[in-house]
């Protein structure tokens, strides 16, 4: 089947926060946006068929999901990682960040330490920080192109600040990092050492390039599925964010009960019944499909910024996972204002300065590469004219 990545799509004037709302976020008019990790990629058919079908019915009320999405949560996660999941560890939410929240004030009290490894997906500082605890931080190590973990300041955080909770990044945003097993198993025997609750973000962890395998942390060793909390979604794989839908496994009862007493406190209940049906449709067979031959797309448009970047002056951390890559342009010497007025006020491009992430993300940028290569190639013009310029 042909499916048309290179289709160029008009979001503009269809409330999409990537195109719509440059002004109301301090950038101004005319950007090419490349930010947000959302994708210009229509979601697959079987998707939106799916959609159209429900819409049809025309009755919207109250909705609950039945065994037939349980059953294609569980083939999803055997088939692609290996991960047998039970129906009693699922707890679906809104969203992933919603669940990180929710999970820090289930498992954690005010004042208490929480330990991120930064440059990282910003809503995890935003999310400890507004449920007042004690944000701490493990930089990850760059040296060469390579992101690494300092894994004697990781246990010697740990210990010194009495963290209760780690929130892992697996796959690694902004970075790319696919996390090894070794690197699995040190940070999890630490935790475990400690008494220290993991939740694992692995909402992208569908795209991993060759020669890189995602694992998920709880299925790493027996023992660490005992005190993870396993956030995953369709949203990031199949464009579907504005639906709001997310599964959270926990293994472990107590922790279960915690997190769900917490939502329970939230009023929140059912999910929004398009969510359900498009997480169904998607974890189909002609939802794999479509993913493999974007993943194969998103190759080219890896490949193809590879080489449009080579003697810029710009690095490419080369990604081993998510569409989102991670530029250095530390070796311009330009000041954080600097960057940034290079990048918006004269490339004309709406990028994630690296300082958004935290500690280490000075003199970097995220641009996310889901597009159609021809969006993609006009950034990388545009981009270039200014450095030449």
């Amino acid at each position: 089947m042909a499916y048309k990545f290179d289709e160029s799509i008009e979001r503009i004037n269809t409330d999409s926060l990537k195109y719509d709302f440059a002004t109301r976020r301090g950038m101004p008019e005319g950007l090419l946006p490349l930010w947000v990790a959302d994708m210009d990629f229509r979601t697959p058919d079987c998707i939106i068929e799916a959609l159209v079908d429900k819409s049809r019915h025309g009755i919207f009320g109250y909705s609950e999901s039945r065994e037939d999405y349980f059953d294609a949560l569980k083939s999803w996660f055997a088939d692609r990682f290996g991960f047998m999941v039970r129906s009693e560890w699922l707890i679906k939410t809104p969203g992933v960040v919603y669940a990180i929240c929710a999970a820090i004030r289930a498992l954690t009290g005010e004042g208490d330490a929480v330990l991120i490894q930064q440059p990282v997906y910003y809503p995890f500082s935003q999310s400890v920080l507004a449920n007042k605890r004690r944000l701490i931080v493990n930089e990850l190590v760059y040296n060469e192109g390579q992101y690494t973990i300092d894994f004697d300041d990781f246990e010697q955080k740990i210990r010194q600040e009495h963290v209760r909770l780690f929130i892992l990044c697996s796959p690694h945003n902004p970075v790319g990092r696919v996390w090894t097993r070794d690197e699995l198993c040190q940070m999890g025997e630490i935790c475990q050492r400690y008494g220290v609750t993991v939740i694992s973000d692995e909402i992208h962890a569908d795209f991993v390039y060759s020669g890189h395998q995602h694992l998920v942390f709880a299925d790493v060793k027996p023992e660490f599925a005992d005190f993870t909390v396993t956030c995953t979604a369709p949203t990031k794989t199949f464009n579907l964010a504005g639906l709001q839908v997310s599964n959270i496994f926990v293994a472990n009862r107590e922790i279960r009960r915690q997190l769900r007493a917490e939502i329970a406190r939230t009023g929140y209940s059912q999910l929004n019944i398009m969510g359900l049906v498009a997480c169904k449709a998607a974890y189909s067979t002609e939802g794999e499909k479509w993913l493999e031959a974007l993943k194969s797309y998103l190759t080219g448009n890896l490949d193809y910024l590879r080489g449009a970047l080579r003697d810029t002056g710009i690095r490419l951390v080369e990604p081993e996972g998510t569409y989102l890559a991670w530029l250095d342009f530390s070796a311009l010497s330009l000041s954080e204002q600097a960057l940034e007025d290079l990048i918006v006020k004269k490339a004309k491009l709406w990028l994630n300065i690296g300082s958004m992430f935290g500690i280490g993300g000075s003199g970097f940028a995220r641009i996310n590469i889901a597009c159609p290569r021809t969006l993609l190639m006009q950034a990388i013009k545009q981009l270039k004219a200014t450095l030449e310029g």
